[in-house]
């Protein structure tokens, strides 16, 4: 810092920071959607269209597994809550690689890119939840919540760790392609064992202690039981579930550190 010059306050700061993210978010919906035809409003109808795919598709196979748990709410608060993890990490694997003409700003830090990757899949999941529960509670194919705030909590839970999860796989795939390369499978075989596609209660004692050992899945029971009340029991720990996304979110910040010193030696 030269003499006379005083350092920038928090407040100043976060600012900055506040205004970069914002900038790069905007960035990447042209980029990723461009200005013509739907534009922006992909970022809301891509993940809705895979979560109405798979409800027609679990509506067409009738698989409500014996419960009175109706299948289109059960699909919709299932599937939505994937897409938004899910797509958050993938989109975070090669964000430092797409966008290393930007980190020569420098305003422009490496967590400022994954952030607004990030934003940008919890608003467009976010928006497709909000839009599905609202259409289909209109045509009542879907019931309103029992506990409005029990589903927002689970979704901010799923949100935390999401965001978390990406920051970590993303700024560890700036030290490996290995990692792009395994994230791949890893999700699809994540999702079966998300607790999207099924109740925890419907499973054995024994395999139920293995699923919930899953962050994500006390995140979607949440929701499930704040949007369907007791019809089926849930089983979920919330302290549990902050407490991995501490942990996911504490080293993926180390990693991201890390990360911004590789990409400024190079």
């Amino acid at each position: 810092m030269p003499v006379g010059v005083s350092a920038p306050s928090l407040r100043n700061s976060l600012r900055v920071q506040g205004r970069v993210i914002w900038a790069l978010l905007l960035r990447e919906v042209i980029t990723r959607f461009g200005r013509r035809n739907l534009g922006v409003l992909w970022l809301i109808g891509e993940p809705m269209l895979f979560t109405l795919g798979v409800t027609a598709l679990w509506s067409a196979a009738q698989l409500n597994h014996g419960s009175g748990i109706p299948i289109v709410a059960f699909a919709i608060t299932g599937y939505s809550s994937v897409l938004m993890w899910r797509n958050a990490v993938s989109h975070c694997t090669h964000a430092i690689q797409s966008n290393l003409n930007l980190l020569y700003h420098r305003n422009v830090q490496p967590i400022d890119v994954f952030a607004a990757r990030i934003w940008l899949e919890v608003i467009g999941a976010s928006a497709s939840f909000l839009v599905l529960a609202v259409f289909f509670t209109a045509i009542e194919m879907m019931q309103p919540p029992v506990d409005a705030l029990l589903v927002v909590g689970g979704w901010l839970m799923l949100a935390w760790f999401g965001g978390a999860l990406a920051l970590l796989v993303g700024a560890a795939a700036t030290f490996s392609e290995l990692v792009k390369r395994l994230w791949s499978p890893m999700s699809y075989l994540l999702f079966p064992l998300s607790g999207a596609a099924f109740m925890v209660d419907w499973l054995s004692p024994a395999a139920r202690d293995i699923v919930l050992l899953l962050p994500m899945v006390h995140g979607v029971e949440m929701l499930r039981e704040g949007y369907f009340g007791n019809v089926v029991p849930t089983h979920y720990d919330i302290g549990y579930m902050a407490v991995c996304n501490l942990v996911l979110l504490f080293f993926g910040l180390v990693l991201t550190t890390m990360a911004s010193r590789r990409v400024e030696a190079e």
